[in-house]
């Protein structure tokens, strides 16, 4: 598992590798502000510059690959406003949330730089995920008045679904997401400390863990000794979490 490690002063984070024995690596260090990795064949994408030092500093972010065979670092995109959220569509083309940036859109990155919002129908974004499947984007916001997941037809991106969610959305502060195998969506809260399942066809949606603070990020495990049927939560805390399913 590849972990992202933000630290308080913004520098000195980095990329972890995690085993499922416990062990740890560094895959990559002295890092700025890491956000959402997102892997792809055996290179592994992240976002950087997502601290609250690239903020007052207005230092830029950027997307960065690492190549997981050699070790390789190499920059993707740079001059990004605080990226948090990353995906990939199917032109090869980068979109990247903020939920604090200068301009909280949908990012399109096009040949290493940023070629203006994927649409403005979203802003405060967050978590972000690519159903090659169904080719839509989905999109959740963390500090509009609620939380909302954006549904984006990628060949209509101005004319999304909204799905909201029950209360404030400051106080969900509604993180990272990803697509299960069933085609729902899993949702982190940060502040409300739980994680959601909301099915993106009816706009249904259940609690499936609470109790968990400063969650950020969810993903289903992939890789040897990860059970592909088990949801893992990360948190600001240092914590990776195993969700398992009622068999």
């Amino acid at each position: 598992m590849l972990l992202s490690e933000q630290a308080a002063t913004g520098s000195g984070g980095g990329i972890q590798r995690l085993e499922h024995s416990g062990a740890r690596s560094t895959v990559v260090s002295g890092v700025d502000g890491a956000g959402k990795i997102m892997v792809s064949g055996d290179v592994a994408y992240y976002t950087t510059g997502l601290s609250l030092q690239a903020k007052l500093s207005g230092q830029t972010g950027s997307i960065q690959a690492i190549d997981l065979d050699s070790g390789q670092v190499s920059t993707v995109a740079a001059g990004l406003q605080m990226p948090n959220g990353l995906a990939q569509l199917p032109d090869g083309d980068f979109v990247v949330s903020s939920d604090l940036g200068i301009d909280t859109r949908v990012i399109r990155v096009h040949d290493g730089a940023s070629v203006g919002p994927f649409s403005s129908k979203a802003t405060s974004t967050n978590g972000i995920a690519y159903d090659p499947a169904r080719r839509r984007l989905y999109v959740a916001t963390t500090f509009t008045p609620a939380t909302t997941i954006a549904i984006f037809d990628i060949d209509k991106p101005d004319n999304p679904s909204l799905i909201e969610l029950p209360g404030p959305g400051p106080l969900n502060a509604a993180d990272g997401l990803t697509i299960g195998p069933d085609g729902d969506v899993y949702l982190a809260y940060s502040i409300g400390g739980k994680v959601l399942r909301v099915d993106p066809d009816n706009g249904g949606w259940c609690t499936i863990a609470e109790n968990l603070p400063l969650t950020t990020g969810v993903h289903f495990g992939d890789g040897a000794g990860w059970d592909s049927d088990s949801l893992y939560a990360v948190s600001y805390l240092g914590t990776v979490t195993r969700l398992s399913p009622t068999r």
